[in-house]
């Protein structure tokens, strides 16, 4: 078991790729700097790069707020390699990532597994559930590494308008789950003149930093997050920062703590939608290409949050395929199902509320591309017995 997203302890990984001949790495989000050959097994209920599409990989489909549960109960880790921040009167911190790794630390500790950190002065030192006593510790070791930056991503007009679309149906005083990508980046850029709000989400980048100094998130608030990816900036700013709190899974992504924020604003992103308003954000050509993550639990929260909503975003036509993202029925498997809005570059599809025949008229007629709707107007019809 080894920190993952955007803080791999590569030393540590190293280490145990040149004196382990056989080992089962569990990791969420890895990156393409892990070891990889004969004899490393993984296993992730979250892909990334580094284990996507790999023949030695096994896939463990879960929420990730049920993740933790999986560590203490299913996949007890034998080891677990962390990449903390420099020791600071008697603790070290997580830094960017704290995640499951808590429970992967209890999990341990229970089943007379190792905990080896290395230590590293770039890290920056994070308060709330990153914080990490050294008698929880077996082994420290000092390395000093730069951190992996999140590049910069173009902002295309697709997902300006998207942005745009989502952030005038965000009102004042809400409470924002964001995730990386373009589109979360195109709504913050929409929200600069917003005020009040607030953030409870799984992970923030810089948007939510520019957030903060252009005065649209309440300044007598905290910012609660579980990981963090962006630029040495952001990474700076969080550095002793008491008004970011980083909070372990079980408490960021459980429902009903979400559900219990102001005006909790969930915002994910998918690969296709279908006209009953399910959503793959999983699979592509059959194959898992990233994981439920945390988007079922926030969704969840959401639509549960007193003036909350969920909306699911993602453009109208994929350019390489040539097809439409709203399709009639999904042939992957579904991630996610029943969100306030589907927003496309197209418009705003309203979903909660409506008959199910409703919904798939919103989202022909208001969210698919203009080339996809006679044939889905088409196959609808053919399929909408019972559907008043």
């Amino acid at each position: 078991m080894a920190s993952g997203n955007f803080a791999t302890p590569k030393a540590l990984l190293e280490l145990t790729d040149a004196h382990v001949s056989e080992f089962r790495l569990f990791m969420l989000g890895a990156q393409e700097d892990i070891p990889n050959r004969a004899g490393v097994t993984y296993e992730s209920p979250f892909l990334g790069p580094g284990m996507r599409r790999s023949q030695r990989l096994n896939y463990i489909p879960s929420r990730l707020s049920l993740v933790p549960i999986l560590l203490a109960n299913h996949y007890q880790p034998d080891l677990v390699l962390l990449h903390g921040s420099a020791v600071r009167d008697g603790k070290i911190s997580l830094g960017v990532e704290v995640n499951i790794l808590p429970a992967a630390i209890e999990a341990a500790r229970k089943n007379g597994g190792l905990v080896i950190v290395q230590a590293n002065p770039r890290m920056p030192y994070t308060f709330g559930d990153a914080e990490i006593s050294l008698d929880d510790i077996d082994y420290l070791i000092e390395v000093e590494e730069e951190l992996t930056e999140a590049p910069n991503i173009p902002l295309n007009d697709t997902s300006l308008e998207i942005g745009s679309l989502i952030a005038r149906r965000v009102v004042d005083g809400s409470t924002l789950q964001l995730g990386i990508g373009a589109i979360p980046n195109a709504v913050i850029a929409s929200m600069q003149k917003h005020r009040g709000l607030q953030i409870w989400s799984e992970m923030f980048s810089d948007g939510v930093l520019g957030l903060a100094q252009t005065g649209a998130i309440d300044p007598d608030s905290t910012l609660t997050a579980s990981f963090l990816f962006g630029s040495r900036n952001l990474y700076d700013w969080v550095n002793l920062n008491e008004r970011v709190h980083m909070r372990r899974t079980e408490v960021t992504n459980d429902p009903g703590v979400i559900s219990m924020q102001s005006r909790m604003v969930s915002i994910n992103a998918a690969l296709q939608v279908d006209l009953a308003d399910q959503a793959n954000a999983s699979y592509v050509a059959g194959q898992p290409y990233s994981g439920f993550g945390g988007s079922t639990d926030f969704i969840v929260g959401a639509l549960h949050s007193p003036g909350g909503a969920s909306f699911m975003a993602l453009p109208s036509w994929h350019e390489k395929t040539n097809n439409s993202n709203i399709v009639h029925r999904l042939t992957e498997p579904v991630t996610s199902f029943q969100h306030s809005f589907v927003v496309t570059e197209q418009g705003v599809a309203e979903c909660f509320g409506t008959s199910a025949s409703e919904q798939a008229t919103n989202l022909i007629e208001k969210a698919a591309h203009p080339s996809a709707r006679e044939s889905l107007r088409e196959l609808f019809s053919q399929s909408r017995v019972g559907l008043k």
